[in-house]
């Protein structure tokens, strides 16, 4: 499957609520002084100490707990990571975990917001954030931390760790320290967040058929403390690990293992052999969109037109031309009967599924629905192309 993302529509561009970027860019610009304070060695001890727990805050808290509960803690830790998170000015724990288990009810479909294959790099990467769709979020599908006034608190006054933690900073180091330590890290602290919802889909490996577009990216893995590896979590997302091989660094993983043994968290999910060695049956909606991928990774244009070419001024094209006043279903036997040289064969797909997904319980399914597929788009292509128009009379 091809790596590029779609261009950001006009109707992305027309969803952007401009004045909520106006924060967002300060704190950027807010980095600029650094050319006018004093920076020391201790400001940028700080700047990489606040990126690093902040960090956690988002991978173990607002992601592997808040919005997957892969693991246990009590309601005080529920809280510490709830305001480390929220530390990080990516708004709200709430609405932080109920967009991300909407992302993963529609991952890359027209209805996830922030899906490069659907919007785009940047709209995907950060502006969605500011979109009306970005900033409305069904609360429903975080009832199970609602009932916690203290959650419900926090969210309202979601500007509010941000504040203390920069004012904190102030106090302890000034001003190159509030530069350094607080603005140039959170700063970091977006971006890192960011590439796993735009290159994460973009950029990596798919060991795994989930029906979407994420990868594993050893790179991401590392700045994000293991969220890099996100074929492996959306293929199985209840898991606390993200790494499923001793090999794929998981930093937090590792951290909530530590306090795991100091009951700090308890009853960490393990994803199963089966799961691991991608023996799972998949379900019928990943085949589909697995097939989609598979399909996706054939140009249907080139197709069409090497068929209208090597059939020009044959009977092919005559029997085709009769076909077609018939239907598309017709075409579609046609191309099939023919055995066109073309069309990607069962062996092709096979192949070419085998390196684009590494563990698949069986290619069966999604290669014989690929197959169709293909066939189905390169009659809908002749059909509806202006030289097949021009050529068959339809």
């Amino acid at each position: 499957m091809s790596t590029e993302s779609c261009p950001k529509s006009p109707a992305d561009e027309a969803d952007i609520i401009h004045p909520r970027v106006l924060p967002f860019v300060a704190v950027h610009l807010a980095c600029l002084a650094i050319l006018w304070v004093d920076v020391q060695p201790i400001d940028w001890i700080i700047c990489g100490a606040l990126y690093v727990i902040r960090m956690f805050g988002i991978t173990a808290g607002f992601h592997r707990y808040f919005s997957h509960r892969s693991f246990k803690t009590s309601r005080v830790f529920q809280f510490v990571l709830a305001f480390l998170g929220q530390s990080s000015a990516q708004r709200g724990v709430l609405w932080w975990a109920a967009t991300h288990r909407y992302h993963h009810k529609h991952s890359d479909t027209e209805r996830d917001v922030h899906s490069p294959v659907q919007h785009g790099f940047w709209y995907s990467h950060v502006l969605w954030i500011f979109s009306k769709r970005g900033r409305s979020v069904d609360y429903s599908l975080i009832k199970d931390f609602q009932k916690y006034p203290e959650l419900v608190w926090l969210e309202k006054w979601e500007r509010l760790p941000p504040f203390l933690l920069g004012f904190l900073v102030w106090l302890i180091a000034g001003w190159s320290g509030l530069v350094v330590g607080f603005f140039v890290s959170t700063v970091f602290l977006f971006h890192g967040t960011f590439t796993i919802n735009s290159l994460s889909h973009v950029i990596g490996k798919q060991p795994y058929a989930t029906g979407d577009s994420s990868r594993n990216n050893l790179f991401l893995a590392i700045i994000t403390l293991g969220e890099g590896w996100h074929n492996n979590h959306h293929h199985f997302p209840s898991a606390t690990p993200q790494g499923f091989h001793w090999w794929q660094i998981d930093i937090t993983y590792y951290v909530l293992k530590t306090l795991s043994i100091f009951r700090i968290v308890w009853d960490l999910r393990l994803p199963p052999a089966h799961v691991v060695a991608g023996k799972r049956k998949l379900s019928l909606a990943t085949i589909e969109s697995a097939a989609q991928q598979l399909a996706a990774s054939f140009s249907i244009e080139y197709i069409g037109k090497t068929v209208l070419k090597a059939w020009t001024h044959t009977p092919k094209l005559e029997e085709l031309r009769n076909r077609a006043r018939i239907g598309q279903s017709e075409v579609e036997a046609f191309l099939k009967e023919m055995k066109i040289l073309e069309l990607p064969t069962i062996e092709n797909l096979k192949h070419r599924a085998q390196k684009m997904f590494d563990h698949l319980p069986s290619l069966n399914p999604i290669v014989e629905r690929a197959n169709h597929i293909i066939v189905q788009s390169v009659s809908v292509w002749l059909l509806q192309s202006d030289m097949c128009e021009a050529s068959i009379g339809v």
